[in-house]
């Protein structure tokens, strides 16, 4: 008689928080996203005190522009280079810098003038630096696990934002800027042998984006979004999002907070509500991992969000205005998320370094021009009627969504 040996099954890959990728990717994350906040906390802190509030809100746009007019040739390179490459280089870059900055203070007063160079390196980096993060998690991940990757990458985000701000606080009271600078410095420092240590697997076509020159590259990643049924319309959605968004969240919400004698305090809760809200999206995305219907859920979401950010500017009292901060939040969390899942899901691996460059442009690059739009037309009728017109604009990405049938039908892999 002969013995029949039956093969053990493949044992099933590790769910995205049980991964030692994902984990070392999201760690490498964090730490940047830490560095990034303690980062511009003490420029502007540094650009305060050595100049007049014009001098440090240039000083502060300075990274704005590179990172606008060079993002999309940034997904190129990434698509090109690889991901993790590009990632480890920005963020080397950014640690000698920032270090450097820090040795330079502890020295001496290297001026305005120094910081706006920093700055406009930071900006130049993170113009490779944003579509390559991007481009990672398909990499380490399972396309049914990448639901839950945003979700545990929005997690971190809101992490850096909480956290960071109060540990660059910290840095500069004990230590001064350069203190801070070089606690930014560090964290960038960290997150480098986490991204040496990933191994990254390989995906079909990644070869096709490493031929031609790089405005070819950029027109093939265009006209494969033009053509694409869910990612094009998605683009369109994610950019209406973020011009009515944006806009109010950082100008209108601190004209409504002193109109309304909140007081700074009052601004901080607000925030504080939105940051739970996005942080609660976030954290069902990473423990459910897929959301049925995931178009649909993403459009509705969208338009209910938008209702509740008309609502917010017609609140009296802060108490009722922290509760509909916390429902916006937590809407436009989820949105947003489940956003840049079906991105990630839908679009082919060969191209995903462009796709995020376009989307990200939307959010870093166009909707920070609508600041001073938005400026004067809360200066001319109020941030009422200015809050209602954004809702409206938010509402109708929502809308839009839900009208082209090939995103509404969209569906995040099981």
């Amino acid at each position: 008689m002969t013995a029949v040996t039956e093969a053990a099954p493949a044992a099933a890959p590790a769910p995205a928080h049980r991964s030692p990728q994902v984990l070392r990717w999201l760690g490498a994350y964090t730490a940047s996203t830490l560095g990034d906040s303690v980062f511009y906390l003490a420029l502007s802190w540094a650009a305060v005190s050595g100049g007049t509030p014009a001098q440090a809100g240039l000083v502060m746009a300075v990274a704005a522009v590179p990172r606008a007019l060079l993002m999309l040739f940034g997904g190129v390179i990434a698509d090109r280079l690889g991901p993790r490459r590009v990632v480890i280089a920005s963020d080397t870059v950014r640690c000698l810098v920032t270090l450097g900055l820090a040795a330079s203070l502890f020295l001496a007063s290297p001026g305005l003038w120094a910081l706006a160079a920093v700055a406009l390196v930071f900006g130049v980096v993170d113009a490779l630096f944003l579509p390559a993060v991007g481009a990672l998690p398909p990499r380490v991940a399972d396309r049914d696990q990448l639901a839950r990757v945003q979700g545990m990458r929005g997690l971190a985000h809101r992490m850096g934002a909480v956290v960071g701000a109060p540990l660059g606080g910290l840095a500069i009271a004990v230590g001064g800027t350069a203190t801070a600078f070089g606690v930014a410095g560090l964290l960038f420092a960290l997150s480098l042998p986490l991204l040496a240590a990933l191994r990254l697997r390989p995906l079909p076509r990644e070869e096709e984006a490493r031929e031609g020159t790089a405005p070819r590259g950029l027109a093939d990643g265009l006209r494969y979004l033009r053509g694409h049924p869910v990612l094009g319309p998605l683009m369109i959605v994610v950019l209406l999002s973020d011009l009515g968004f944006v806009g109010p969240l950082n100008v209108g919400l601190a004209v409504l907070s002193e109109q309304r004698g909140w007081g700074a305090s009052g601004i901080g809760w607000v925030l504080a509500g939105f940051g739970v809200g996005a942080g609660g999206a976030s954290l069902l995305l990473t423990v459910k991992g897929h959301v049925p219907r995931t178009g649909l859920v993403m459009g509705w979401t969208m338009v209910i969000g938008a209702v509740s950010i008309g609502a917010l500017a017609q609140l009296p009292r802060l108490a009722p205005a922290v509760l509909v901060a916390l429902t916006v939040g937590l809407l436009a969390g989820l949105s947003g998320a489940l956003c840049n899942a079906l991105i990630q899901t839908e679009c082919d691996p060969a191209y995903l370094g462009r796709v995020s460059a376009v989307a990200g442009l939307g959010s870093l690059g166009i909707a920070p021009l609508s600041f001073p739009l938005t400026g004067a037309a809360i200066g001319v009728w109020g941030p009422g009627p200015v809050f209602v017109v954004s809702a409206a604009v938010c509402a109708l990405a929502g809308v839009y969504g839900l009208a082209v049938r090939a995103v509404r039908r969209a569906e995040l892999p099981k």
